[in-house]
């Protein structure tokens, strides 16, 4: 049948699936805010105060369902909005569609009204990006976009559409999406029997997973992969969730403020087996002590990603999943008891702790935020040193639960995700852990979660400064804290109120049981707990740029000498 293009668009994304959109609107992409309209009772819209906001939304849905997330703005500034979430998304693989729409064809390269070249800012940042100029054009390419966004390893795509597009006319025919078979493998038999053979050779293996484990959905094929050879497990800060973090196989998160013992393993392996993990330079600190004693294989969906970081002795290619089910088939069971017992044995010795004391401190707000708020809640954080402290006291225990920005930082991402996660499951327990200095960044998505009735729960570390380059300014800056002490005048009750969230602001641990208790139970708004701690508490361990990963720091005492 002919449909103009606006129709078009929202019933290919109709066909995709989609649910749910974020977005906001303006001159150039009118015209599909009217189909928005026409088309309200079979997709839902979500309207954000600001377009970054909706780019992490639409990050949030995807990384909490494995769906792809779909964002929209207009021409021009709406469209660069989107940018930074795009590229977080970019960065940590998550399958997002962003919609743009721009000028007419006739007023492209002119300098026209909110006229940029959107196609060209993104390229960088995105998997694939298309410029549709012509309503025949949409179908086809809104299917292929969808098929790349959500195939291989995912990622975000970019379709910008000039405004004649959406108004011409183009015949339309239903189709149903070509399934996206990602369980695929590309290494050889003779491959496989290569990692055999040095998996069942090595006394002391050790297994760091990533976030490719999580969108393989191969969690259950680790554990038993883990089961089968006998050996720990460490997580990438984007692999949170793919192992149990209760399980006594698992040894922390590694990498920059990884766990001792994660960094013990790594330093007395003799095999290091990387299931889905790009080797990044905060996991693997110094590369040239980084596993120096251990044989090393890489299992990665990306070709792109072998001996890039890191150089190893063996790879697969494939989907971890399928990867995983096959070695599982034709492994033998492993044993590695002395090993097991050695790990054991740091971990008692070197649990993870908050060294700086007191009772209301990072870890004990974070533990009492779990205790009450329980496994199946999904965890969402911003960037800094609560990130950190969520990652390494959470105890996340499932898959697509814990949803943070790792590669690109991205300080500001927690309320829009959140909102994200919350949209696409709608009676479970969402919670973002923010800093004080995050919160400002898009604190105005706080009235999207009210308008739209969401009952996230924003906890702000707040400490009254920027804690992350702080702690770096101390240690390494000689204590010149150069603009990372904010004395904002901002009243947090009456900006969370007037945003039309309930606020709390707490001091000590009553309190703190109190607002959560109050926040889980409140199901129709948003709750923002104002939790004010100590501006010197630091994120240990922590390993110093460019130094080893075998020698963190544990502690520092209070005359500023580093324990190790």
């Amino acid at each position: 049948m002919i449909k103009n293009g606006a129709d078009i668009v929202l019933e290919c994304l109709l066909e995709q699936g989609v649910d749910t959109v974020f977005g906001y609107p303006g001159g150039a992409i009118l015209n599909v805010y009217d189909a928005f309209y026409k088309y309200s009772g079979k997709i839902r819209h979500i309207l954000t105060s600001h377009e970054q906001g909706a780019a992490h939304a639409a990050d949030g849905y995807a990384r909490s369902t494995g769906k792809v997330g779909v964002c929209v703005a207009t021409s021009g500034p709406g469209a660069t909005n989107l940018v930074t979430g795009i590229a977080t998304a970019y960065m940590d693989s998550v399958p997002i569609v962003a919609i743009t729409c721009n000028v007419a064809n006739n007023l492209l390269g002119k300098d026209s009204f909110q006229e940029v070249d959107i196609v060209g800012i993104t390229m960088p940042v995105t998997k694939h990006n298309f410029l549709i100029k012509s309503a025949e054009d949409i179908a086809p390419t809104f299917r292929r976009a969808f098929k790349i966004a959500g195939s291989g390893r995912p990622g975000p795509v970019l379709i910008d559409i000039t405004k004649d597009a959406t108004a011409g006319e183009a015949e339309y025919k239903k189709e149903i999406p070509e399934r996206i078979d990602n369980y695929k493998l590309e290494s050889d038999s003779a491959d496989f029997d290569e990692v055999i053979e040095m998996i069942e050779k090595s006394e002391r293996p050790f297994i760091l997973a990533g976030g490719g484990i999580i969108a393989a959905g191969a969690a259950k094929q680790l554990h038993k992969f883990q089961k089968t050879i006998d050996a720990p497990v460490a997580l990438a800060t984007m692999g949170l969730g793919a192992f149990p973090a209760s399980d006594p196989a698992f040894t922390g998160m590694i990498g920059m403020h990884g766990t001792k013992t994660s960094s013990l393993a790594i330093k007395h392996c003799d095999l290091l087996i990387n299931i889905g993990s790009r080797f990044s330079d905060r996991v693997i600190c110094n590369p040239k002590t980084f596993a120096r004693r251990a044989k090393i294989v890489h299992i990665d969906v990306d070709r792109a990603e072998i001996n890039k970081n890191i150089f190893t002795d063996a790879h697969l290619i494939g989907d971890a999943a399928a990867v995983l089910d096959e070695l599982n088939k034709r492994l033998h069971k492993q044993k590695h008891t002395e090993w097991m017992s050695k790990i054991s044995g740091w971990k008692e010795k070197y649990p993870m702790k908050y060294s700086g004391g007191g009772e209301f401190n990072p870890e004990t707000i974070i533990k009492e935020i779990k205790r009450q708020a329980g496994d199946d809640s999904y965890l969402v954080t911003d960037v800094g040193q609560h990130q950190m402290w969520a990652a390494q006291f959470y105890g996340i225990e499932k898959p697509r639960h814990f949803l943070s920005s790792g590669g690109l930082g991205t300080m500001g991402y927690g309320v829009g995700a959140a909102i994200g996660a919350q949209s696409a499951h709608p009676d479970s327990v969402v919670v973002n852990i923010s800093g004080d200095g995050c919160f400002h960044m898009n604190l105005q998505e706080l009235s999207t979660a009210a308008t739209q009735k969401l009952p996230i729960i924003d906890v702000i570390m707040n400490n009254n400064v920027l804690g992350m380059v702080r702690q770096w300014q101390r240690l390494f800056y000689g204590e010149r804290f150069s603009q990372t002490t904010l004395n904002k005048p901002t009243d947090y009750d009456m900006v969370s109120k007037g945003l039309g969230a309930n606020a709390f602001t707490v001091t000590n641990m009553d309190e703190l049981k109190h607002a959560v208790s109050e926040a889980l139970k409140t199901r129709n708004k948003p709750t923002v707990i104002n939790c004010v701690i100590n501006q010197d508490h630091n994120v240990l361990p922590m390993v110093p740029g460019g130094e080893s990963i075998e020698e963190p720091i544990l502690e520092i005492t209070t005359d500023g000498k580093e324990v190790r």
